[in-house]
């Protein structure tokens, strides 16, 4: 499985942005896919999940302005974040896992394909 996440770039405080993520490679075939980010100096966290059965889990930090949802005939997720904020800076990573879990981990070690991540950069 390979991931290939685009769509970051620069976008001034207050404004909408959205990044994707195609999958590639037909097996194994994935459960789960999330959104990380990273910002300089600080550790991964995670951002958002969204299942194959079209579930969905939020970082309080970001609940209520960004939105994860699937296009799973085109093999891609996405990700809608607005009303961006400066510290919404940082690369942004897509990942998934075809482990069968209950709820979607929010941690790095929950994912076995990891994308090459996109950078989004918030101006206030």
């Amino acid at each position: 499985v390979q991931l290939q996440a685009s769509g970051g770039g620069l976008v001034q405080a207050g404004g909408s942005l959205r990044v994707s993520c195609v999958t590639s490679g037909r097996t194994p075939r994935p459960r789960v896919w999330a959104w990380f980010r990273q910002a300089t100096g600080k550790e991964r966290e995670f951002v958002a999940a969204y299942t194959r059965s079209g579930v969905t889990y939020y970082a309080d930090s970001v609940k209520g302005r960004f939105a994860v949802s699937g296009d799973l005939p085109k093999n891609t997720v996405y990700l809608q974040m607005n009303s961006l904020r400066a510290e919404d800076t940082a690369v942004y990573y897509c990942a998934a896992s075809a482990r069968s879990y209950s709820v979607a981990p929010k941690t790095t070690n929950g994912y076995d394909y990891w994308g090459q991540g996109t950078l989004v950069t918030v101006s206030s």
